[in-house]
C-alpha cells in the first residue's frame, strides 16, 4: 500500500507517530529508496489533514532515528540506515554484518609482514621479534564501503603457520582465521572510539568527501592466555556506523 494511501486511525497514539510509522514502512518496503525525497511537511498536510507542527514532528522522528537528512531547500533525503554496534560485545566485522541480515565483504589492499610503528609495538606488548602480519581490508556492507581496517597480528602469535593469502583475506574474518589455523581463541580486549575527519585516502576509498566525520576505534584483542593476540585501527563512515551500549545508574 502506497504511503497516502495509508489511514490515520483514532485512539492514544499521537497522529505524528503514526505518520512516521507509515514512513518508515514505506522506506523498509522500497517505495523510498536510499537518495528520494520524502513527501514534504505540506504533502503531508494536504494527505492527512493535520498541521505542519504535527508533518515536522513525523519528519524529526525519522531524522533522530537517522532514517533521513533534512537539508533547507532540498528537504527530507532517505540515507541508509545505520548500522549499530555494541559496545561490550567483541566480535568480527563479518558477524556483526550477518547478524542484521547485510552481507560483508572486504577488498584487501595489502598484506604481508611488516615492522611496525611505535603504537603498534607497544600495543602489541612486542620485545625481541618486532616482525608483524599487517593487513589493510576495505570493509564492504552489502556492496558498499563502511570502513576500512588495519590489522597487526604477531608474528608469535601464528609460529610456524603460513599467513593468510589474497583470496582468504577477500572473503573471510582473520578471527576465525586465528581460530582455525592457529589455534588462538580471543577473549576479550579494549576498544577506544573517537571522531575524526576523512584525510585524503580514507575519503576515496571510502567514498566520502575530504573532511567529512568517520568514526576511528582502536582496538587491542588477547587470546584465552591474555596475551596480545591483534591490534587494529578501524576507520567508519559516520553517517552509516554508530556504537551503542545500555547504562545503569550508578
Amino acid at each position: 500500500m502506497a504511503w497516502h494511501d495509508a489511514r490515520i486511525e483514532k485512539g492514544p497514539v499521537p497522529i505524528w507517530f503514526q505518520i512516521s510509522n507509515i514512513l518508515r514502512s514505506s522506506i523498509s518496503a522500497g517505495e523510498f529508496k536510499e537518495g528520494d525525497k520524502l513527501p514534504s511537511e505540506g504533502d503531508l498536510n494536504s494527505v492527512f489533514g493535520v498541521s505542519r507542527t504535527t508533518a515536522r514532528a513525523a519528519l524529526n522522528k525519522l531524522e533522530n532515528e537517522g532514517l533521513i537528512f533534512r537539508q533547507s531547500g532540498r528537504g527530507s533525503i532517505v540515507v541508509t540506515a545505520k548500522v549499530d554496534q555494541p559496545l561490550n560485545v567483541l566480535s568480527g566485522f563479518a558477524d556483526d554484518m550477518r547478524r542484521r541480515g547485510i552481507e560483508p565483504g572486504y577488498k584487501t589492499l595489502l598484506f604481508g609482514f611488516s615492522e611496525p610503528d611505535e603504537e603498534v609495538v607497544r600495543a602489541l606488548e612486542l620485545h625481541g621479534d618486532r616482525r608483524a602480519f599487517r593487513t589493510c581490508r576495505l570493509l564492504l556492507a552489502d556492496g558498499r564501503p563502511i570502513g576500512v581496517t588495519t590489522s597487526w597480528i604477531p608474528a608469535a602469535v601464528m609460529g610456524e603457520v603460513a599467513p593468510p593469502d589474497l583470496n582468504y583475506l577477500n572473503s573471510n574474518s582473520l578471527y576465525l582465521w586465528l581460530a582455525e589455523q592457529c589455534g588462538v581463541l580471543l577473549s576479550g580486549g579494549r576498544e577506544y572510539i573517537e571522531a575524526a575527519c576523512a584525510d585524503v585516502e580514507t575519503a576515496e576509498l571510502l567514498e566520502m568527501s575530504v573532511g567529512d566525520p568517520t568514526l576511528v576505534a582502536r582496538r587491542l584483542v588477547r587470546d584465552q592466555r591474555s596475551l596480545p593476540a591483534e591490534y587494529a585501527v578501524n576507520h567508519y563512515r559516520a553517517d552509516r556506523y554508530r556504537y551503542w551500549i545500555d547504562l545503569e545508574m550508578g
